[in-house]
């Protein structure tokens, strides 16, 4: 689970954008000072939980006396009309928050239930579901942490944590070779060092080189299938490029380790949450 030292400010980053410069002047204009209400966020679709504590923290950050009961954890599954969370507040400090909750917990959730949709799709292979850095800027450590709470892993989290050479790189160092050799001096050993390729002759080439992972680049399934059995187990094989839920089980049948899917984080629908007011 994600501290609430790394939620918080994204938080409060959402709440700022929405109060604006004067805040909420329809609940200051429509609602008496000190009224109270309960609500409760209650999902509309089935899915996965992820990004409850946005909803923590929200309504916190605008009342601190409020009560928040989350019903369900991060990474639970849910059904259609499962309550998530019930909220007992100031009324103009909660109807403030609302949007920014239903905004964050929407997307995440989106996001860890078409991650559980994928990780389904590959069941029974070795292969893991993996996503990337095409992430909405400012929600990396959110969205990828709702990509967990779907059963995939992380990718990289950014550009300082791991070396990925990619079809640029191996453009401008002259080859696939030079460029893993390069980034092997340069690097201590605690350093992972993944290389791009999109051939079966550049494939034999990083294999000489000797990298951490290779990625096998919008490969087909034959040269997929080639290259699990050229590299025996060696080395880990990620495969990219265009994955989708129709083609994900096949790419997955080859026997590659690794699959990353772009679309986990950029193409993910928000699933509709929903909030329910009650009398207080």
């Amino acid at each position: 689970m994600l501290p609430d030292l790394l939620i918080e400010p994204v938080v409060r980053r959402a709440l700022a954008e929405d109060l604006g410069r004067a805040g909420d002047v329809t609940a200051q204009a429509c609602i008496p000072e000190g009224a109270r209400m309960r609500a409760v966020f209650a999902a509309r679709k089935a899915g996965v939980l992820a990004g409850i504590d946005c909803v923590r923290l929200a309504v916190l950050a605008m009342d601190p006396d409020a009560s928040v009961e989350l019903k369900l954890r991060d990474g639970d599954a849910f059904e259609a009309g499962a309550v998530l969370a019930e909220v007992e507040a100031d009324a103009r400090a909660f109807l403030a928050a609302e949007r920014t909750a239903l905004n964050l917990l929407g997307r995440l959730c989106g996001i860890a239930t078409l991650t559980q949709a994928y990780v389904a799709a590959v069941a029974g292979t070795k292969a893991r579901i993996a996503d990337t850095r095409k992430t909405t800027p400012g929600l990396r450590a959110l969205e990828k942490h709702a990509v967990l709470c779907g059963g995939g892993v992380n990718h990289r989290f950014g550009l300082d944590d791991a070396i990925l050479i990619k079809d640029n790189h191996v453009a401008v160092c002259g080859g696939v070779g030079e460029a893993v050799r390069r980034a092997r001096a340069a690097v201590g050993h605690l350093m992972k060092v993944e290389v791009e390729v999109d051939s079966l002759d550049q494939l034999d080439e990083a294999l000489a080189a000797g990298p951490d992972v290779i990625m096998l680049d919008n490969f087909t399934l034959p040269m997929l299938r080639e290259a699990v059995a050229r590299t025996a187990g060696r080395i880990t094989l990620e495969a990219s490029g265009g994955v989708n839920l129709e083609t994900v089980r096949g790419i997955a049948e080859t026997g590659v380790d690794v699959i990353s899917v772009g679309a986990l984080t950029h193409s993910a629908q928000a699933l509709d949450v929903g909030l329910d007011a009650m009398p207080c």
